[in-house]
């Protein structure tokens, strides 16, 4: 969920890979040629010998068995290939099995190029997408189950595939669910509450309480502002919004307007304090409570922490309780995003969409986003569904979080821009002192509230580890907890399902290895043991309230609100 664009890749001449003729265009080109390429980029000698023996090795051995046995190959397990329409046929059999040789041993040469560790991931990413990308179950003339079909509904799959892309090519992005069964406030979203306030960057819903007693300390969401709020309400059996109001919480949740061009001179601090801190301000108030809990999710729980270290440094601590779910605070570990950023591509970035650009600030496009975030899963987010829609003809079947994923949201050039160079790059929000947002210098070690931390371990955008290193950062309680899954499926794991675990350690060692060493693992949800601990610091019970908002600040439309279904 963090808002990178592959077109501000700074790479090395990753068109070495294919100079001894032309551009790499798939993977027919001879691996003898690749071999070479590869040597110009410092790859040792003996390493490269040996990568060429091993090739050299099994393609024979890969020959030799399609001779012996009337062309038919042994495929290794890979889902792209795992049908009978691949396995029976010996030219397709033999196509993929080359394909999947050839693969293996680019990324072999990619493993094996030395350099700083940062280039080196980027040739491996760089690489990867050209593997995935040139697999012959991608194109017509190689997929047999593709072709298969087509002769079955006899070219019918063929004319719907077209269909669905000129489709995808208008809307401008690639369909992974059926969107047209999906409505906001109508089968997704529909957490019933009230919008009590908005302004030009946010509307604050409030929802009914499901319980005749309500914690006397109301409760305000800050989900993350590159995405909608709805990914915690995508049903009611797991909606994190439903399950926080049946823990008898009075709820409050940030839905971020969908920024158009009229807003691209909004910068961090708006984010901060027109939004966030006034968000806090008005949850006061219709609470009734100078203290409240309060929880971010993302990049939700960064401007979290910043609002409140902003207003720490102002002296006031209006946090019973902070929550942050799989949220970045040190950013010396970002996981694949940091093969995005360097100073060029970031500088890049300010003079195109940032305060420098010569027209005025831009816009970072929703789709951008959306894109970026799809290619870090290439196979499963985008070949997948090109395959599916477009070479067969399939619709995607519906799914709720795919609908979400499709949904996306733009950035103000001058708020991206100021996050990807003060945190990503710089790595400034963990140093006491170090930036000054809202005209205060930012220290989160004032924040005196106790702290719950989520991670999720196989998370890809919020290295969990790199969470863990927040524990450092605050002084007061702090318990740190970490879920199976990854970014999203993590989070969003209601204890109905009874699936996955979490692991807990009240340690809080310096290393999160240390930590994982000591930890406990329990069946299910973690969604339960943060309840628990969310109820301690909520406050004695009362009765729920009857009405939305207060005289202040009344209704002023149903959940979920105009601004979640404005489209980019």
């Amino acid at each position: 969920m963090n808002p990178f664009d592959p077109s501000t890749f700074n790479l090395p001449d990753l068109s070495a890979f294919g100079r001894t003729g032309e551009k790499l265009q798939g993977m027919g080109q001879s691996v003898g040629e690749n071999l070479l390429t590869f040597s110009r980029m410092q790859i040792p000698p003996q390493e490269l010998a040996r990568i060429q023996g091993e090739y050299l090795k099994e393609a024979a051995e890969l020959w030799n068995a399609g001779l012996q046995s009337g062309g038919k190959v042994s495929l290794p397990k890979d889902r792209r290939f795992a049908t009978a329409e691949w396995t029976d046929n010996p030219a397709s059999g033999f196509a993929a099995a080359s394909y999947l040789l050839n693969a293996r041993t680019l990324m072999q040469l990619a493993e094996a190029v030395q350099g700083d560790e940062k280039t080196r991931t980027r040739i491996r990413f760089a690489v990867q997408q050209w593997i995935d990308a040139s697999a012959p179950s991608n194109y017509l003339a190689l997929n047999p189950e593709a072709q298969k079909r087509a002769l079955e509904t006899r070219g019918e799959s063929i004319a719907q595939g077209v269909q669905q892309l000129v489709n995808d090519i208008r809307q401008g992005h690639v369909s992974q669910t059926d969107e047209s069964v999906f409505e906001v406030g109508r089968n997704v979203a529909t957490s019933e509450g009230a919008v009590v306030f908005e302004n030009e960057l946010f509307q604050l819903i409030e929802y009914k309480p499901l319980t005749a007693q309500v914690h006397e300390r109301p409760m305000l969401f800050v989900p993350p502002c590159i995405n909608k709020y709805y990914i915690l309400d995508l049903q009611p059996d797991n909606s994190v919004i439903r399950y926080t109001v049946e823990q008898g919480h009075r709820l409050f949740v940030v839905s971020w307007r969908n920024p158009g061009d009229d807003m691209a001179a909004f910068t961090w601090d708006d984010y901060i304090e027109k939004a966030v801190i006034q968000a806090i301000r008005v949850v006061q108030e219709i609470g009734g409570s100078d203290t409240i809990d309060t929880l971010g999710f993302c990049v939700g729980g960064t401007i979290l922490t910043t609002a409140l270290a902003v207003l720490a440094a102002r002296g006031e601590q209006p946090a019973a309780s902070v929550t942050l779910l799989t949220t970045l605070l040190d950013f010396s570990n970002t996981g694949i995003l940091d093969i995005f950023v360097d100073e060029t591509s970031v500088r890049l970035r300010e003079m195109t969409i940032g305060a420098d650009a010569p027209q005025g600030p831009g816009m970072l496009r929703g789709k951008e986003l959306a894109a970026t975030f799809s290619f870090l899963r290439p196979n499963d987010l985008v070949w997948n569904y090109v395959v599916g829609n477009y070479l067969k003809g399939e619709t995607p079947p519906p799914f709720d979080l795919l609908y979400w994923n499709s949904d996306s949201t733009n950035l103000p050039g001058n708020m991206y821009c100021w996050y990807l160079r003060h945190t990503y790059l710089e790595d400034k929000l963990k140093v006491p002192g170090a930036l000054t947002v809202c005209g205060e210098k930012v220290d989160i070690g004032r924040i005196e509230a106790p702290v719950y931390l989520y991670a999720s371990r196989e998370d890809h955008i919020v290295p969990w580890d790199a969470a863990y290193q927040s524990t450092k950062l605050f002084k007061g309680p702090r318990r740190f907890v970490l879920g199976a899954s990854g970014h999203i499926a993590g989070v969003v794991n209601p204890p109905a399902k009874k699936k996955r675990n979490f692991w807990t350690n009240d340690e809080l060692p310096a290393s999160a290895d240390d930590w994982l060493a000591g930890a406990t693992s329990v069946p299910g949800s973690w969604w339960p043991d943060w309840a628990d601990w969310l109820a301690q610091h909520a406050g004695k019970k009362k009765a729920a309230p009857k009405a939305y908002g207060n005289r202040q600040h009344k209704v002023i439309e149903p959940a979920p609100g105009r601004y979640v279904k404005q489209k980019v």
